[in-house]
């Protein structure tokens, strides 16, 4: 375990702005040594108010706030940042506090403070200071063109598209690492092209600079470049008296060799973060950063650790500490609190999917009959598919949620599409359904869709209407299994829910063509499949699902109305920095948490567990952790799907299973029965709506 912690104060009288901190908050922020500072600052701890106390005691002490660098993740943490320092200092020192935060002008995101700093030293480095900057959309756009250029998108085999291109090049930037080993690590399918990616990547980069345009990675790359000169390095670092990190945890490896260029000796810099909270590595985010930090410099860091947490009952802390504590390598820190009460965390154990959803419902209800709001409670799930089945339970149940990181699961393309096929085969004049299933096939555009919608509507065999249309070259080979499946389930030759998997194995082809992430778009296919399980019919199945879909009572943008009531669902990456009185965590299960995709390196199952942790430590009164018993799983290799027995999360061993409460929940499945055959039309219902509109 990793510790160094400074010896405990004294307790000498505590100023006016410093009165609401703590001990161990007060010794960071009123850290006198000119060497470097780590804040441990555990999850609910006060780290914000902490390190804004830092800054505005640099201040009061007589710092020139022009010579102070402060940053930050996000524009909104630097202004949140800069009202706090405000504050403070206008406790400390009155009417004199605005024109002194006013000066704090060096405050902002890497990226921003990067932009300003290469803008301010262009001319020195070879660039011109007009240069402009791309977003994401625009770089893959420019990658695109390069690719095309290069004859990259005319491969015999798909070359990868430009969303990826763009994502290798970021990571190999962000990692500092060779592509050879990106490729291998992180995009496997991808390292057949390792060749014509490099030349990919050296016709954007040539492109960028005939165009004088940097992307969002270069901000930080040419920053770093430039500081590696020891003239430029000693001159920017000696502009900054202080420099100060937040969420130092999610910094990547580029990140930290800018700030180690700017004080390589560690004067006067401090950074402040959570190794157990570091659960950003899909960005290039790497742990080692915090952990490695105080052996960056000689003879070492100082090290507060911040461990009161004003968040959760001493039951929740206990379980979270009982989970973190069993990692490999962290700084020791065991949370605790002052707040009184509270029983044990639920570790609930239901039947499968839909009876995680009756669970939580039932227990959202519950709440909301004592007094808690929907809004005090939150759903968190490792994955956005996950909570499919819930989300279609909520919309049943009328009960208005929000959903945060990723698409709404109905909303999703993949989705969309495989209903579109059912919708076409349960009507075939559907022509919207129509439009967007023929267009899936390679080939076919507006003009063809069309055409044989057209045909469809004209005859009453769709069957000869299909074998009717001559498709073009490039749709040829993939026309029969369409013409079958479309035929086979016009004819209900399959039975429902077959017939799903039906049309899920006609559309994995299409969905691997289509999607650079074919396997995290399967995993929604699969559980669409779980969800059709529980109706009797295509019929109420496809008329359930649209008559009051999720996005009727969700909104992906953010809340619907400020004084509305909803309840909370999020990714456990979403929700990072968030709490809600009441936590649910579906699917604690291995094969979830840790996910499937997550255990190949000792690296990535320490990171699935600090996820956990993450999540745990959201809950300020109540956690339920919910643990289905069976779980469905798609097989690859076309073996077909099929149940398994679920384990308990690996990361909630027997030895600590004390720390929690077992609950058994009976899942109750009850499928809708089948609607009743429409009998013989006594009146002409259609004629009638058709007249009300007619010419008068």
């Amino acid at each position: 375990m990793l510790a160094a912690p400074l010896e405990p104060v004294d307790s000498a009288p505590v100023t006016a702005h410093l009165a609401t901190l703590n001990v161990d908050q007060r010794r960071a922020a009123e850290h006198a040594s000119e060497g470097p500072l780590l804040v441990i600052a555990g999850a609910g701890s006060g780290k914000t108010a902490t390190l804004a106390h830092r800054v505005a005691q640099l201040i009061v002490e007589g710092a020139d706030p022009r010579r102070i660098l402060l940053l930050t993740f996000s524009r909104r943490a630097a202004a949140e940042m800069a009202r706090r320092v405000e504050r403070i200092v206008g406790q400390a020192m009155g009417a004199k506090a605005q024109a002194a935060t006013a000066a704090l002008s060096w405050s902002g995101t890497f990226h921003a403070v990067g932009a300003r700093l290469l803008r301010e030293r262009a001319p020195e480095i070879g660039l011109d200071p007009s240069f402009t900057i791309h977003d994401r959309g625009d770089s893959a756009d420019l990658i695109n063109l390069v690719r095309h250029e290069l004859g990259f998108s005319k491969t015999a085999k798909r070359f990868p598209l430009k969303a990826t291109c763009l994502a290798i090049y970021s990571r190999a930037v962000n990692e500092q690492a060779e592509l050879d080993v990106i490729l291998r690590k992180v995009y496997p399918w991808c390292a057949e092209w390792e060749a014509e990616l490099r030349d990919l990547f050296a016709g954007y980069v040539e492109a960028k600079q005939r165009q004088n345009v940097l992307d969002y990675d270069d901000l930080l790359l040419y920053l770093a470049e430039m500081l590696s000169d020891p003239d430029l390095g000693a001159e920017t670092g000696g502009r900054f008296d202080h420099v100060l990190v937040d969420e130092y945890q999610d910094t990547n490896r580029l990140q930290s060799r800018i700030l180690l260029a700017l004080k390589p000796t560690g004067r006067g810099l401090t950074v402040v973060g959570d190794d157990a909270q570091s659960i950003y590595s899909f960005r290039a985010a790497t742990v080692r950063n915090i952990l490695d930090f105080p052996g960056e410099f000689r003879p070492s860091a100082d090290i507060v650790t911040l461990a009161q947490n004003y968040r959760s009952t001493p039951e929740i802390l206990a379980a979270s500490n009982a989970v973190i504590g069993l990692a490999a390598e962290r700084y020791t820190k065991d949370l605790w609190t002052a707040r009184q009460g509270g029983g044990k965390p639920v570790l609930a154990r239901v039947l499968d999917d839909a009876g995680q959803a009756d669970y939580v419902v039932d227990r959202v209800l519950e709440n909301r009959e004592a007094g808690m709001t929907l809004k005090q409670q939150a759903v968190l799930f490792r994955a956005s598919h996950h909570s499919g089945p819930l989300e279609i339970e909520l919309t049943r149940r009328n009960i208005p949620f929000v959903k945060f990181g990723g698409l709404k699961f109905l909303d999703a393309q993949h989705v969309k599409d495989m209903l579109a096929v059912l919708r076409l085969a349960e009507n075939p004049r559907d022509r919207v359904a129509g439009f967007r299933v023929l267009q899936i096939l390679p080939g076919i555009g507006p003009a063809n869709a069309a055409l044989i919608l057209d045909r469809i509507e004209d005859s009453p065999d769709t069957a000869a209407a299909l074998d009717r249309f001559m498709p073009p070259a490039t749709t040829a080979a993939d026309w029969p299994a369409f013409r079958d499946l479309i035929v086979n389930l016009n004819a209900r030759q399959t039975g429902w829910p077959a017939e799903l998997e039906q049309v899920r194995q006609w559309y994995e082809p299409h969905l691997e063509r289509i999607h650079d992430d074919a396997a995290v778009r399967l995993a929604d296919l699969v559980q669409l499949g779980q969800i059709a399980s529980g109706y009797a019919s295509r019929e109420r199945f496809l008329t359930e699902l649209t008559l009051d879909p999720p996005g009727a009572t969700s909104d992906e943008a953010g809340v619907p109305m400020l004084d509305e009531d909803y309840l909370i669902l999020s990714t456990i990456h979403s929700a990072k920095g968030q709490e809600w009185k009441s936590v649910f965590v579906l699917n604690c299960i291995d094969g979830c948490i840790p996910s499937d995709l997550g255990t190949g390196t000792t690296e990535e199952i320490e990171e699935e567990r600090r996820l956990l942790y993450v999540a745990m430590t959201r809950a300020r009164d109540a956690l339920d952790l919910i643990t289905p018993q069976r779980c469905y799983v798609h097989q690859q290799a076309r073996r077909g799907d099929r149940h398994v027995l679920a384990q308990r999360t690996r990361f909630i061993p027997d030895h600590i299973v004390d720390h929690f409460e077992a609950r058994l929940w009976p899942a109750v499945i009850a499928g809708p029965g089948h609607a009743p055959a429409p009998g013989t039309p006594r009146i002409d219902v259609a004629a009638r709506m058709r007249q009300r509109w007619a010419a008068k």
